[in-house]
């Protein structure tokens, strides 16, 4: 069918906008103070300030719809057994004109409003603040300690200390007789992790609630004991005003990065959830972003999805680099350095271009392997995001293809890797990238043909890309993505 002009621009437009948003989500995510991302029933959901929240089918395009009463601010959720636990404030940071403020928790089978086992239960006040106290009770997070199953609460704001309570993980009540610690200064909307031995204190620091002119930024602190000292890479105290940087305010199109949640999918695929002030190409409102989180040296920094450009897809098994199998085109021979006259003219060569090569292809289904790198058209691979097609959590799908063609590649229903000549948005042409713990990435089939099966692109020989089992903890699950 003959595309029209019309047609053609809109499309453009969608491409552009997508690339632009690549650091915030796609639909409506419009949200303040948005709670750790929670899956129920098989979506996604989040809470902000106000009572509502965002609900998403793929974890990619959000839109309004979730549902939590009682209003009020910062939210945070937490899933215990098979029941979800929802903590929020209502007045403190100023909200009502002071600084009193409450803490409260309630409890529901399901996130999903439109299942008959959707109820909430009624509000339980587990902390409070009074009369202009060194602390504000706002801004709740919550944490299930994985080596014994107590269950924490940190709260406040930069008005006084942040402080930690200890709550009943069958009740949601607070512990009787528990009294609240000071474990730091300086940030709120702060979140409470664990990780390898360490228990990790996120804070959110800067400016808040100035659309584009709001400095916040996530910061971060470490301790052996959930009770602290919660120490930065200096050694400071977080109760002191430590934190090392996260994720920083933003830059470019969005600004004002807060509210720090932690997703881990499953061994080295792990997410932060936050929210960013103000996004400019969304007419500056306050959106929810997702992006790889990254650990370095036992710190999580955030990470970043590919971008829509040119690269060489390295692999990580040895570091050569994904091509079209075809016959290799030689360039001219040029001097080598030596039996050349001094005054010889120096002139440029010029790199081999497509145009020189892509008549000596075939024009079917062209297979690939791993090879050399040496920056020729059969190993320029362009990846873009493919607007209008369900993605997942944090990232969209993806085309791959040979650099200035439509040649796409794809998985095959034996499993293997195939280009063939034009990109249709087939299922098996689309693709997942997740940037790992440790900055690789891993690289998925959205659909095998006739299978019901998750692999990855892996190579299990220095030369032989294939699909199979991923595996964090071998080189040959992961690639490079190395710009032209």
């Amino acid at each position: 069918m003959k595309l029209s002009i019309k047609k053609i621009s809109i499309t453009a437009i969608l491409l552009v906008l997508l690339s632009s948003t690549l650091m915030a989500q796609v639909g409506k995510p419009f949200i303040h103070d948005p709670s750790t991302i929670m899956e129920s029933d098989g979506k996604y959901y989040t809470f902000g300030t106000g009572g509502g929240g965002l609900i998403s089918e793929d974890g990619w395009t959000w839109n309004g719809g979730a549902e939590r009463p009682g209003r009020g601010a910062a939210p945070d959720a937490i899933k215990i057994g098979d029941r979800y636990l929802i903590a929020y404030g209502t007045t403190g940071g100023g909200l009502g004109g002071g600084h009193d403020g409450k803490i409260n928790t309630m409890w529901n089978k399901t996130l999903d409003p439109k299942s008959p086992d959707f109820k909430f239960t009624d509000p339980i006040v587990v902390a409070e603040s009074k009369n202009m106290e060194d602390n504000d009770a706002i801004d709740p997070g919550l944490l299930l300690d994985p080596t014994d199953g107590r269950l924490w609460l940190s709260y406040g704001t930069y008005f006084g200390n942040i402080r930690l309570v200890e709550l009943d993980p069958k009740t949601g009540e607070r512990v009787k007789g528990n009294e609240a610690l000071d474990i730091a200064i300086d940030c709120e909307a702060t979140d409470l992790e664990y990780r390898d031995g360490w228990y990790y204190l996120l804070g959110t620091h800067g400016t808040c609630c100035d659309g584009s002119n709001s400095t916040y930024n996530i910061v971060v602190g470490r301790s052996k004991k959930v009770t602290g000292p919660y120490l930065d890479n200096m050694g400071r105290d977080m109760l002191k005003g430590g934190g090392k940087m996260v994720v920083s305010s933003g830059g470019g199109r969005v600004n004002g990065a807060g509210h720090f949640g932690r997703t881990v999918l499953e061994d080295g695929v792990e997410k932060v959830s936050l929210h960013y002030e103000a996004d400019l190409d969304q007419g500056g409102r306050s959106v929810l972003a997702i992006r790889p989180l990254l650990w370095k040296n036992g710190w999580p920094y955030a990470g970043d999805n590919v971008k829509e450009g040119t690269y060489e897809i390295e692999s990580e098994r040895r570091g050569y680099g994904l091509e079209l199998i075809v016959d290799f085109v030689r360039m001219p021979r040029t001097t080598r350095g030596f039996g050349a006259a001094s005054d010889e003219p120096i002139v440029s060569v010029p790199s081999q271009q497509l145009s020189d090569v892509i008549n000596t292809w075939p024009t079917g289904n062209i297979d690939v392997r791993i090879g050399d790198y040496i920056a020729r058209p059969h190993q320029k691979w362009t990846v873009t995001p493919v607007p209008d097609v369900p993605g997942f959590l944090g990232t969209p799908s993806y085309k791959i293809v040979i650099a200035g063609t439509e040649r796409a590649l794809a998985a095959t229903a034996d499993a293997e890797l195939v280009t063939v000549p034009k990109f249709t948005g087939a299922p098996e042409q689309l693709w997942r990238i997740d940037q790992l713990t440790d900055g690789t990435y891993r690289i998925m089939p959205k659909t095998i043909p006739n299978s019901n099966k998750k692999l990855a692109l892996i190579s299990v020989g220095d030369s032989t890309p294939t699909l199979g089992e991923f595996d964090m903890n071998s080189d040959n699950s992961k690639w490079n993505f190395k710009a032209d």
